[in-house]
Protein backbone atom coordinates (compact mmCIF):
# COMPACT_ATOMS: atom_id res chain seq x y z
CA UNK A 1 0.00 0.00 0.00
CA UNK A 2 1.00 3.69 -0.70
CA UNK A 3 3.06 5.38 2.17
CA UNK A 4 0.29 7.79 3.17
CA UNK A 5 -1.63 4.47 4.55
CA UNK A 6 0.85 3.78 7.28
CA UNK A 7 -0.66 4.64 10.28
CA UNK A 8 -2.49 1.94 11.99
CA UNK A 9 -5.83 0.69 11.95
CA UNK A 10 -6.32 0.91 15.40
CA UNK A 11 -5.17 4.40 15.59
CA UNK A 12 -6.87 5.19 13.24
CA UNK A 13 -10.45 3.94 14.43
CA UNK A 14 -9.13 5.38 18.20
CA UNK A 15 -8.97 9.09 16.48
CA UNK A 16 -12.66 8.04 15.08
CA UNK A 17 -14.13 7.77 18.11
CA UNK A 18 -12.67 10.78 19.47
CA UNK A 19 -13.88 12.89 16.45
CA UNK A 20 -17.24 11.37 16.78
CA UNK A 21 -17.23 12.33 20.41
CA UNK A 22 -16.24 15.89 19.74
CA UNK A 23 -18.95 16.57 17.26
CA UNK A 24 -21.90 14.71 19.12
CA UNK A 25 -23.30 17.77 20.41
CA UNK A 26 -23.06 19.50 16.99
CA UNK A 27 -26.27 18.88 15.31
CA UNK A 28 -28.11 19.85 18.19
CA UNK A 29 -26.32 23.40 18.30
CA UNK A 30 -25.58 24.34 14.70
CA UNK A 31 -28.62 23.67 12.95
CA UNK A 32 -31.56 25.81 12.20
CA UNK A 33 -35.01 25.77 10.64
CA UNK A 34 -35.11 25.59 6.81
CA UNK A 35 -38.15 27.64 7.02
CA UNK A 36 -35.13 30.76 7.94
CA UNK A 37 -34.03 31.16 4.36
CA UNK A 38 -37.52 32.26 3.33
CA UNK A 39 -38.20 34.24 6.05
CA UNK A 40 -34.63 36.11 5.07
CA UNK A 41 -35.06 36.07 1.71
CA UNK A 42 -31.85 34.01 1.35
CA UNK A 43 -31.22 33.08 -2.22
CA UNK A 44 -29.43 29.59 -1.52
CA UNK A 45 -27.29 28.40 -3.91
CA UNK A 46 -27.01 31.56 -5.13
CA UNK A 47 -30.77 30.95 -7.57
CA UNK A 48 -33.71 32.75 -7.50
CA UNK A 49 -37.34 31.82 -6.07
CA UNK A 50 -38.37 30.73 -9.51
CA UNK A 51 -34.86 28.56 -9.87
CA UNK A 52 -33.04 31.15 -12.27
CA UNK A 53 -29.80 31.92 -11.44
CA UNK A 54 -28.34 35.42 -9.19
CA UNK A 55 -27.00 37.66 -11.96
CA UNK A 56 -23.60 38.01 -10.83
CA UNK A 57 -21.73 39.02 -13.72
CA UNK A 58 -21.39 39.90 -17.17
CA UNK A 59 -19.46 37.28 -20.10
CA UNK A 60 -18.44 37.60 -23.59
CA UNK A 61 -17.29 33.50 -23.32
CA UNK A 62 -20.67 31.38 -23.85
CA UNK A 63 -24.16 31.56 -23.64
CA UNK A 64 -26.18 28.46 -21.82
CA UNK A 65 -30.08 29.43 -23.17
CA UNK A 66 -32.52 27.12 -21.63
CA UNK A 67 -35.39 29.47 -21.21
CA UNK A 68 -37.05 32.74 -21.62
CA UNK A 69 -38.70 34.80 -19.35
CA UNK A 70 -42.24 36.24 -20.36
CA UNK A 71 -43.84 38.88 -17.63
CA UNK A 72 -41.68 37.21 -14.98
CA UNK A 73 -42.71 33.56 -16.15
CA UNK A 74 -40.04 31.14 -17.18
CA UNK A 75 -41.45 29.77 -20.54
CA UNK A 76 -39.05 26.62 -21.51
CA UNK A 77 -37.68 26.14 -25.02
CA UNK A 78 -35.05 23.75 -26.19
CA UNK A 79 -31.85 24.30 -24.91
CA UNK A 80 -28.84 25.75 -27.04
CA UNK A 81 -25.03 26.34 -25.94
CA UNK A 82 -23.24 29.04 -27.76
CA UNK A 83 -19.24 29.87 -27.49
CA UNK A 84 -18.31 33.25 -27.74
CA UNK A 85 -21.47 33.95 -30.14
CA UNK A 86 -21.42 30.30 -32.48
CA UNK A 87 -23.68 27.48 -31.54
CA UNK A 88 -21.28 24.69 -30.33
CA UNK A 89 -24.02 22.84 -32.88
CA UNK A 90 -22.32 24.29 -35.97
CA UNK A 91 -19.14 24.32 -34.56
CA UNK A 92 -19.29 20.32 -34.03
CA UNK A 93 -21.31 19.95 -37.13
CA UNK A 94 -18.30 21.48 -39.59
CA UNK A 95 -15.44 19.88 -37.81
CA UNK A 96 -17.04 16.45 -38.45
CA UNK A 97 -18.45 17.58 -41.84
CA UNK A 98 -14.60 18.31 -42.29
CA UNK A 99 -13.27 14.90 -40.30
CA UNK A 100 -10.83 17.06 -38.49
CA UNK A 101 -10.16 17.63 -34.77
CA UNK A 102 -12.04 20.77 -33.20
CA UNK A 103 -10.92 20.64 -29.57
CA UNK A 104 -7.87 23.07 -30.15
CA UNK A 105 -9.95 24.90 -32.39
CA UNK A 106 -12.63 26.02 -29.44
CA UNK A 107 -9.84 26.36 -27.24
CA UNK A 108 -8.54 28.94 -29.26
CA UNK A 109 -11.86 30.47 -29.63
CA UNK A 110 -12.45 30.45 -26.10
CA UNK A 111 -9.15 32.12 -24.97
CA UNK A 112 -8.70 34.88 -27.89
CA UNK A 113 -12.45 35.32 -28.91
CA UNK A 114 -12.26 34.97 -32.32
CA UNK A 115 -12.08 31.93 -34.67
CA UNK A 116 -8.39 31.17 -35.87
CA UNK A 117 -6.88 31.39 -39.37
CA UNK A 118 -5.28 28.02 -40.61
CA UNK A 119 -1.88 29.73 -39.68
CA UNK A 120 -3.30 30.90 -36.64
CA UNK A 121 -4.43 27.43 -35.56
CA UNK A 122 -1.34 25.90 -37.04
CA UNK A 123 0.98 28.23 -34.53
CA UNK A 124 -1.49 27.22 -31.65
CA UNK A 125 -1.26 23.51 -32.45
CA UNK A 126 2.41 23.58 -32.49
CA UNK A 127 3.15 25.64 -29.33
CA UNK A 128 0.34 22.79 -27.58
CA UNK A 129 3.06 20.83 -28.50
CA UNK A 130 5.55 22.11 -27.09
CA UNK A 131 4.55 22.59 -24.03
CA UNK A 132 2.69 18.62 -23.87
CA UNK A 133 5.71 17.17 -22.35
CA UNK A 134 5.87 17.68 -18.19
CA UNK A 135 8.52 19.58 -16.69
CA UNK A 136 11.74 17.64 -15.76
CA UNK A 137 11.66 15.56 -12.55
CA UNK A 138 7.49 16.25 -12.36
CA UNK A 139 6.35 13.19 -12.59
CA UNK A 140 8.67 11.65 -10.42
CA UNK A 141 8.29 14.47 -7.42
CA UNK A 142 4.53 15.43 -8.10
CA UNK A 143 2.65 12.63 -9.54
CA UNK A 144 4.38 9.32 -8.33
CA UNK A 145 4.86 10.40 -4.87
CA UNK A 146 1.60 10.90 -2.70
CA UNK A 147 -0.22 8.65 -4.94
CA UNK A 148 -4.33 8.96 -4.67
CA UNK A 149 -6.91 6.80 -5.63
CA UNK A 150 -8.60 9.37 -7.39
CA UNK A 151 -7.50 11.17 -10.13
CA UNK A 152 -9.19 14.58 -9.33
CA UNK A 153 -7.19 15.41 -6.24
CA UNK A 154 -4.28 14.24 -8.37
CA UNK A 155 -5.05 16.11 -10.80
CA UNK A 156 -5.41 19.56 -8.52
CA UNK A 157 -2.26 18.97 -6.51
CA UNK A 158 -0.38 19.01 -9.84
CA UNK A 159 -1.95 22.14 -10.79
CA UNK A 160 -0.76 23.54 -7.60
CA UNK A 161 2.58 21.84 -8.34
CA UNK A 162 3.07 23.42 -11.28
CA UNK A 163 3.35 27.23 -9.55
CA UNK A 164 7.33 25.35 -8.31
CA UNK A 165 7.79 24.88 -11.80
CA UNK A 166 7.35 28.44 -13.44
CA UNK A 167 9.61 30.77 -12.69
CA UNK A 168 6.93 33.91 -12.99
CA UNK A 169 3.80 32.07 -11.50
CA UNK A 170 2.87 35.29 -9.76
CA UNK A 171 2.86 37.67 -12.76
CA UNK A 172 -0.91 38.48 -13.47
CA UNK A 173 -0.21 40.66 -16.81
CA UNK A 174 -2.19 39.21 -19.96
CA UNK A 175 0.43 37.66 -22.12
CA UNK A 176 1.97 35.75 -19.01
CA UNK A 177 -1.56 34.38 -17.87
CA UNK A 178 -2.59 33.73 -21.59
CA UNK A 179 0.86 31.55 -21.67
CA UNK A 180 -0.27 29.61 -18.21
CA UNK A 181 -2.93 28.91 -20.09
CA UNK A 182 -1.93 27.71 -23.16
CA UNK A 183 0.54 25.08 -20.94
CA UNK A 184 -2.44 23.93 -18.83
CA UNK A 185 -4.35 23.25 -21.84
CA UNK A 186 -1.35 21.21 -23.14
CA UNK A 187 -0.42 19.55 -19.95
CA UNK A 188 -3.40 18.63 -18.37
CA UNK A 189 -4.02 15.74 -20.22
CA UNK A 190 -0.41 14.15 -19.69
CA UNK A 191 -1.10 14.51 -16.23
CA UNK A 192 -4.17 12.89 -16.11
CA UNK A 193 -2.95 9.69 -17.71
CA UNK A 194 0.42 9.54 -15.64
CA UNK A 195 -1.86 10.31 -12.58
CA UNK A 196 -3.89 7.09 -13.90
CA UNK A 197 -1.31 4.58 -14.28
CA UNK A 198 0.38 5.25 -11.17
CA UNK A 199 -3.23 4.93 -9.48
CA UNK A 200 -3.32 1.73 -11.37
CA UNK A 201 0.32 0.06 -10.08
CA UNK A 202 -0.86 1.74 -6.45
CA UNK A 203 -3.98 1.10 -6.15
CA UNK A 204 -5.14 -1.76 -8.11
CA UNK A 205 -1.53 -3.70 -8.05
CA UNK A 206 -1.76 -3.47 -12.17
CA UNK A 207 0.93 -2.65 -14.59
CA UNK A 208 1.90 1.19 -15.07
CA UNK A 209 2.62 2.47 -18.51
CA UNK A 210 3.78 6.16 -18.46
CA UNK A 211 4.27 6.92 -22.16
CA UNK A 212 4.66 10.43 -23.36
CA UNK A 213 3.03 12.87 -25.97
CA UNK A 214 3.37 12.36 -29.28
CA UNK A 215 4.06 15.75 -31.39
CA UNK A 216 2.32 15.98 -34.34
CA UNK A 217 -1.18 14.42 -32.96
CA UNK A 218 -4.71 15.98 -31.42
CA UNK A 219 -4.86 16.30 -28.07
CA UNK A 220 -7.67 13.86 -28.19
CA UNK A 221 -5.52 11.14 -30.11
CA UNK A 222 -2.56 11.86 -27.46
CA UNK A 223 -5.04 11.23 -24.53
CA UNK A 224 -6.29 7.68 -26.04
CA UNK A 225 -2.00 7.31 -26.58
CA UNK A 226 -1.18 7.66 -23.26
CA UNK A 227 -4.05 6.00 -21.61
CA UNK A 228 -3.35 2.73 -22.89
CA UNK A 229 -0.90 -0.07 -22.56
CA UNK A 230 -0.41 -0.61 -26.46
CA UNK A 231 -0.78 3.25 -27.53
CA UNK A 232 -3.03 2.02 -30.40
CA UNK A 233 -6.57 3.51 -31.18
CA UNK A 234 -8.72 4.11 -34.21
CA UNK A 235 -9.44 7.92 -36.19
CA UNK A 236 -13.17 7.21 -35.37
CA UNK A 237 -12.54 6.84 -31.70
CA UNK A 238 -10.21 9.69 -31.38
CA UNK A 239 -12.67 11.74 -33.43
CA UNK A 240 -15.07 10.90 -30.81
CA UNK A 241 -13.33 11.78 -27.51
CA UNK A 242 -12.48 15.01 -29.56
CA UNK A 243 -16.22 16.09 -29.46
CA UNK A 244 -16.96 15.06 -26.30
CA UNK A 245 -13.70 17.38 -25.30
CA UNK A 246 -15.34 19.98 -27.53
CA UNK A 247 -18.71 19.69 -25.75
CA UNK A 248 -17.04 19.95 -22.31
CA UNK A 249 -15.09 22.58 -23.02
CA UNK A 250 -16.63 25.55 -21.59
CA UNK A 251 -20.49 26.02 -20.51
CA UNK A 252 -20.94 29.91 -18.84
CA UNK A 253 -19.39 31.81 -16.17
CA UNK A 254 -22.32 30.41 -13.86
CA UNK A 255 -21.83 26.53 -13.28
CA UNK A 256 -19.91 25.53 -9.55
CA UNK A 257 -16.39 25.17 -11.25
CA UNK A 258 -16.44 28.23 -12.99
CA UNK A 259 -17.44 30.50 -10.62
CA UNK A 260 -15.35 28.94 -8.02
CA UNK A 261 -12.00 29.92 -10.65
CA UNK A 262 -13.91 33.53 -10.97
CA UNK A 263 -14.06 34.13 -7.10
CA UNK A 264 -10.36 33.18 -6.88
CA UNK A 265 -9.02 35.20 -10.04
CA UNK A 266 -11.14 38.20 -8.38
CA UNK A 267 -9.24 37.87 -5.35
CA UNK A 268 -6.29 38.41 -7.14
CA UNK A 269 -4.02 35.07 -6.60
CA UNK A 270 -2.15 33.24 -9.07
CA UNK A 271 -3.75 31.10 -12.33
CA UNK A 272 -2.61 27.54 -10.46
CA UNK A 273 -4.35 28.53 -7.31
CA UNK A 274 -7.78 29.38 -9.50
CA UNK A 275 -7.53 26.30 -11.52
CA UNK A 276 -6.96 24.05 -8.80
CA UNK A 277 -10.29 25.12 -7.15
CA UNK A 278 -11.84 24.40 -10.15
CA UNK A 279 -10.52 21.13 -10.41
CA UNK A 280 -11.73 20.71 -6.42
CA UNK A 281 -15.52 22.00 -7.18
CA UNK A 282 -15.66 19.42 -10.49
CA UNK A 283 -14.80 16.50 -8.44
CA UNK A 284 -18.28 16.51 -6.37
CA UNK A 285 -21.13 14.38 -7.85
CA UNK A 286 -23.16 16.99 -8.07
CA UNK A 287 -21.58 18.69 -10.79
CA UNK A 288 -18.61 17.13 -13.04
CA UNK A 289 -18.70 13.96 -10.94
CA UNK A 290 -22.01 12.96 -12.05
CA UNK A 291 -20.88 11.43 -15.47
CA UNK A 292 -19.15 8.55 -13.39
CA UNK A 293 -22.19 8.20 -11.20
CA UNK A 294 -24.53 7.91 -14.11
CA UNK A 295 -22.47 4.71 -14.95
CA UNK A 296 -22.58 3.41 -11.86
CA UNK A 297 -26.36 4.18 -11.93
CA UNK A 298 -26.77 2.18 -14.92
CA UNK A 299 -24.77 -1.10 -13.32
CA UNK A 300 -27.18 -0.85 -10.19
CA UNK A 301 -30.07 -0.81 -12.71
CA UNK A 302 -28.71 -4.12 -14.49
CA UNK A 303 -27.84 -5.79 -11.52
CA UNK A 304 -31.28 -5.06 -9.41
CA UNK A 305 -34.10 -4.96 -12.09
CA UNK A 306 -35.07 -8.39 -13.50
CA UNK A 307 -36.04 -6.85 -17.18
CA UNK A 308 -34.90 -3.11 -17.13
CA UNK A 309 -36.03 -3.45 -20.47
CA UNK A 310 -39.41 -3.72 -19.05
CA UNK A 311 -41.10 0.10 -18.59
CA UNK A 312 -43.09 -1.05 -15.59
CA UNK A 313 -39.97 -3.02 -13.99
CA UNK A 314 -37.65 0.01 -14.73
CA UNK A 315 -40.73 2.68 -13.23
CA UNK A 316 -40.88 0.66 -10.04
CA UNK A 317 -37.11 1.09 -9.67
CA UNK A 318 -36.64 5.14 -10.70
CA UNK A 319 -39.24 5.24 -7.64
CA UNK A 320 -37.11 3.72 -5.47
CA UNK A 321 -33.87 5.67 -6.52
CA UNK A 322 -36.12 9.04 -6.10
CA UNK A 323 -37.15 7.62 -2.36
CA UNK A 324 -33.45 6.70 -1.56
CA UNK A 325 -33.68 3.15 -1.54
CA UNK A 326 -31.69 2.25 -4.15
CA UNK A 327 -28.76 2.75 -6.02
CA UNK A 328 -26.55 4.87 -4.13
CA UNK A 329 -29.13 5.95 -1.71
CA UNK A 330 -29.12 9.61 -3.20
CA UNK A 331 -32.33 9.90 -4.02
CA UNK A 332 -30.55 11.26 -7.12
CA UNK A 333 -31.46 10.32 -11.04
CA UNK A 334 -28.33 11.42 -12.61
CA UNK A 335 -28.10 12.45 -15.75
CA UNK A 336 -31.69 13.98 -15.24
CA UNK A 337 -32.22 17.71 -14.73
CA UNK A 338 -29.96 21.29 -14.85
CA UNK A 339 -30.43 24.71 -13.51
CA UNK A 340 -30.70 25.66 -16.93
CA UNK A 341 -32.04 23.67 -19.58
CA UNK A 342 -35.64 22.69 -19.43
CA UNK A 343 -36.76 21.05 -22.89
CA UNK A 344 -33.23 19.63 -23.48
CA UNK A 345 -29.76 19.66 -22.98
CA UNK A 346 -27.91 20.29 -26.74
CA UNK A 347 -25.06 18.86 -25.59
CA UNK A 348 -27.15 15.34 -24.13
CA UNK A 349 -28.77 15.50 -27.46
CA UNK A 350 -25.39 14.70 -29.07
CA UNK A 351 -24.03 12.82 -27.31
CA UNK A 352 -26.91 10.62 -27.46
CA UNK A 353 -26.88 10.88 -31.11
CA UNK A 354 -23.48 9.51 -31.34
CA UNK A 355 -24.25 6.54 -28.27
CA UNK A 356 -26.54 5.50 -30.45
CA UNK A 357 -24.76 5.24 -33.29
CA UNK A 358 -21.62 3.73 -31.52
CA UNK A 359 -24.10 1.46 -29.43
CA UNK A 360 -25.52 -0.46 -32.94
CA UNK A 361 -24.70 -3.76 -32.94
CA UNK A 362 -22.97 -4.22 -29.72
CA UNK A 363 -23.64 -5.16 -26.58
CA UNK A 364 -23.36 -1.47 -25.56
CA UNK A 365 -26.45 -1.18 -27.27
CA UNK A 366 -28.62 -2.85 -24.37
CA UNK A 367 -27.03 -0.35 -22.29
CA UNK A 368 -28.21 2.46 -24.23
CA UNK A 369 -31.74 1.20 -24.75
CA UNK A 370 -31.93 1.27 -21.08
CA UNK A 371 -30.53 5.00 -20.65
CA UNK A 372 -33.36 6.11 -23.38
CA UNK A 373 -35.85 4.73 -20.95
CA UNK A 374 -34.86 6.68 -17.69
CA UNK A 375 -34.47 9.47 -20.07
CA UNK A 376 -37.96 8.93 -20.89
CA UNK A 377 -39.25 7.90 -17.99
CA UNK A 378 -37.92 9.95 -15.44
CA UNK A 379 -40.10 13.06 -15.63
CA UNK A 380 -43.60 11.57 -15.53
CA UNK A 381 -42.10 10.14 -12.14
CA UNK A 382 -39.98 12.66 -10.80
CA UNK A 383 -43.61 15.22 -11.85
CA UNK A 384 -45.75 12.76 -9.87
CA UNK A 385 -43.27 11.47 -7.12
CA UNK A 386 -42.20 15.19 -5.90
CA UNK A 387 -45.25 16.83 -7.12
CA UNK A 388 -43.47 19.54 -9.43
CA UNK A 389 -44.44 20.70 -13.16
CA UNK A 390 -40.72 21.92 -13.61
CA UNK A 391 -39.66 20.62 -16.95
CA UNK A 392 -36.86 18.00 -16.65
CA UNK A 393 -34.30 16.92 -19.37
CA UNK A 394 -31.36 14.25 -19.69
CA UNK A 395 -28.18 16.61 -19.12
CA UNK A 396 -24.83 16.13 -20.57
CA UNK A 397 -23.87 13.64 -18.01
CA UNK A 398 -26.58 11.33 -19.00
CA UNK A 399 -24.83 9.98 -21.83
CA UNK A 400 -21.13 11.09 -22.03
CA UNK A 401 -20.04 8.56 -18.89
CA UNK A 402 -21.69 5.86 -21.72
CA UNK A 403 -19.52 6.93 -24.39
CA UNK A 404 -16.50 6.96 -22.73
CA UNK A 405 -17.59 3.40 -21.36
CA UNK A 406 -18.04 2.65 -25.38
CA UNK A 407 -14.64 4.06 -25.84
CA UNK A 408 -12.76 1.81 -22.79
CA UNK A 409 -12.23 4.29 -20.97
CA UNK A 410 -12.10 3.64 -17.47
CA UNK A 411 -14.50 5.02 -14.90
CA UNK A 412 -11.38 6.69 -12.65
CA UNK A 413 -10.48 8.41 -15.94
CA UNK A 414 -14.64 10.14 -16.66
CA UNK A 415 -14.26 13.18 -14.32
CA UNK A 416 -10.66 13.62 -15.11
CA UNK A 417 -11.55 14.19 -18.72
CA UNK A 418 -14.40 16.55 -17.83
CA UNK A 419 -11.24 18.51 -16.48
CA UNK A 420 -8.98 18.29 -19.09
CA UNK A 421 -11.95 18.96 -21.55
CA UNK A 422 -12.78 22.43 -19.37
CA UNK A 423 -9.19 23.82 -18.62
CA UNK A 424 -9.96 26.04 -21.94
CA UNK A 425 -13.14 27.81 -20.51
CA UNK A 426 -11.69 28.06 -16.65
CA UNK A 427 -8.90 30.25 -18.04
CA UNK A 428 -10.82 32.34 -20.72
CA UNK A 429 -13.09 33.29 -17.82
CA UNK A 430 -10.05 33.97 -14.98
CA UNK A 431 -8.51 35.80 -17.89
CA UNK A 432 -12.53 37.57 -18.55
CA UNK A 433 -12.58 37.88 -14.32
CA UNK A 434 -9.42 39.18 -13.98
CA UNK A 435 -9.35 42.18 -17.09
CA UNK A 436 -12.55 43.05 -17.16
CA UNK A 437 -14.54 43.03 -13.48
CA UNK A 438 -11.68 43.73 -10.75
CA UNK A 439 -13.60 43.48 -7.96
CA UNK A 440 -13.08 40.96 -5.72
CA UNK A 441 -16.44 38.57 -5.04
CA UNK A 442 -17.90 38.82 -1.97
CA UNK A 443 -21.60 37.56 -1.05
CA UNK A 444 -23.12 38.68 1.76
CA UNK A 445 -24.46 36.00 4.20
CA UNK A 446 -27.08 37.09 7.16
CA UNK A 447 -26.47 36.21 10.36
CA UNK A 448 -28.78 34.46 12.89
CA UNK A 449 -26.64 33.47 15.61
CA UNK A 450 -28.05 35.09 18.77
CA UNK A 451 -25.22 37.27 21.21
CA UNK A 452 -24.53 35.10 24.22
CA UNK A 453 -22.82 36.19 27.38
CA UNK A 454 -19.03 34.52 28.07
CA UNK A 455 -19.11 31.63 30.35
CA UNK A 456 -15.65 31.53 32.09
CA UNK A 457 -14.20 27.93 31.56
CA UNK A 458 -14.55 26.73 35.19
CA UNK A 459 -18.05 27.45 34.79
CA UNK A 460 -18.99 25.46 31.75
CA UNK A 461 -20.58 22.44 31.51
Amino acid sequence: MPFVHLQTAGSLEERRKDVEELVSAFYDRNFFNMSDYSHYNVKRGLRNADGTGVVAGLTKISNVHGYVLDEGERSPIRGELYLRGYNIRDLIADCRANNRFGFEEISWLLLFGHLPTQEQLNRFNALLSEYRELPTGFAEDLIMKAPSPDVMNKLARSVLGLYSYDPEAEDTSLPNIMRQSIELIARMPTIMAQAYQVKRRFYDNKSMYLHIPKDGLSTAENILRMLRSDKQYTQEEAHLLDICMMLHADHGGGNNSTFACRVLSSSGTDTYSAIAAAVGALKGPRHGGANAKVVQMLDYIKRDVENPHDDGQLTDYICKLLTGTAGDGSGKVYGMGHAVYTLSDPRAEILKDMAMGLAAGTPYESDFDIMDRVERLTPGIFAEKKGSDKPLCANVDMYSGLVYRMLQIPPEVFTPLFAVSRIPGWCAHRIEEVFTCNRIIRPAYKTIQPKQAYIPLAERT
